[in-house]
């Protein structure tokens, strides 16, 4: 049997999806709750539920979720995965609607993994901030939506199977300062965020953050392991909201990778494309994500290209030159962007040697 697809975690319940050829079982606390097998019809993936126990956390529909995200992690995992009207016909209303499943033109189940990753189970731990009323205010002199209360603790969390690991982003607070501290006095980093200087420039910085309701800072780790520092804005109340033309629930953001060995395209093929899942996920009206790279940061706008961003302009920021670049929801979920293509993910020793000024650790 194969090392577990360690699922994300809905509140209370930790989830692993072992697979053993076309075997699928979803175990949580222990117990397996769900029995699956995967076979073929019409040259599509079709899934079979052979045993459904009594493991309520790895029931319906978190491990049914988590069974089918670990079929549809990869760029090249099914796009399309039929299920048998039997064995699932129980569960057919209620998957229905959820958009985890979808009834085509002949009546069949199926379930399309663009709709799938948009759900919020099993990534996403803050499930009430997406039902947030909307209610217009004015921050200087800027129109709009209130915002939901800021996140604590772990904000999303995910399986990369390319990688064998987990990633989590978590918000940010004043017991990360030392990390902080190290991160932003690394040569590296302060060639393009210009942030380096003493511990209390930073717990200032940090605490102004944590304070603003349109930033939220965010600490991103792999396996357990802090790697990088992240700030999320809504761009509509944000210094680049000028500059376009912003929407309501635009999301923005500024990235720091701290730790070298947690460099390179590797990588930024797991955080990147996670960070924007996440976006997406944390506010279903949010339809665009933007960022405001140098513009001469010739290796970042590269890894966004690959990442599905477009370049739209360049324009002059006071501090710096920029690019205006946007992801949109239709290109992220439409063409599977939560992962990789494998062509593009090298191993980090393959990695070609790059100039300290193109590394990823770099504000976006």
């Amino acid at each position: 049997m194969r090392d577990p697809f360690r699922s994300g975690e809905a509140p209370g319940c930790p989830v692993e999806v072992f697979r053993d050829g076309d075997r699928l079982s979803v175990v949580s606390d222990g117990r397996v709750g769900l029995r699956l097998r995967l076979g073929e019809q019409k040259g599509r993936p079709r899934l079979v539920i052979e045993e459904a126990g009594e493991a309520a956390p790895a029931g319906f529909p978190f491990g049914i979720a988590a069974a089918l995200e670990a079929l549809t992690a990869t760029q090249d995992g099914a796009e399309r995965i039929d299920l048998d009207p039997v064995s699932f016909a129980s569960l057919a209303p209620p998957l229905c609607e959820r958009g985890l499943a979808l009834r085509d033109a002949d009546g069949g189940l199926f379930v399309h993994s663009g709709m799938l990753w948009q759900r919020p189970e099993p990534w996403l731990s803050h499930l009430a901030r997406r039902d947030y009323p909307a209610l217009p205010v004015m921050t200087e002199g800027r129109r709009h939506p209130r915002r939901p209360p800021k996140p604590t603790g772990t904000l999303y969390s995910r399986f990369l199977p390319w990688l064998g690991l987990s990633i989590a982003f978590r918000a940010a607070s004043l017991a990360d300062l030392d990390q902080l501290h190290r991160w932003m006095n690394d040569p590296r980093v302060d060639a393009v965020w210009g942030e380096a200087g003493p511990r209390e420039k930073h717990a200032a910085y940090l605490a102004g953050l944590i304070a603003d309701p349109h930033m939220i800072p965010l600490i991103g780790s792999f396996g357990g392991e802090p790697f990088g520092y992240f700030e999320i804005y809504w761009a509509k109340e944000n210094r680049l909201a000028p500059f376009y033309d912003a929407h309501d629930y635009d999301r923005g953001w500024h990235v720091l990778i701290g730790e070298e060995r947690f460099r390179g395209r590797p990588y930024v093929s797991a955080w990147l494309p996670s960070l924007m899942h996440a976006l997406f996920l944390d506010d279903p009206r949010t339809d665009r994500i933007v960022g405001e790279p140098r513009a001469d940061h010739a290796q970042q706008l590269r890894n966004l290209e690959r990442s599905g961003f477009a370049r739209i302009k360049t324009f002059d920021f006071p501090h710096k030159r920029a690019a205006l670049v946007t992801l949109s929801r239709e290109r992220f979920f439409g063409e599977r962007l939560w992962a990789p293509n494998p062509a593009q993910v090298r191993p980090a020793a393959e990695e070609p040697a790059r100039p300290a000024a193109e590394e990823s650790g770099a504000a976006a």
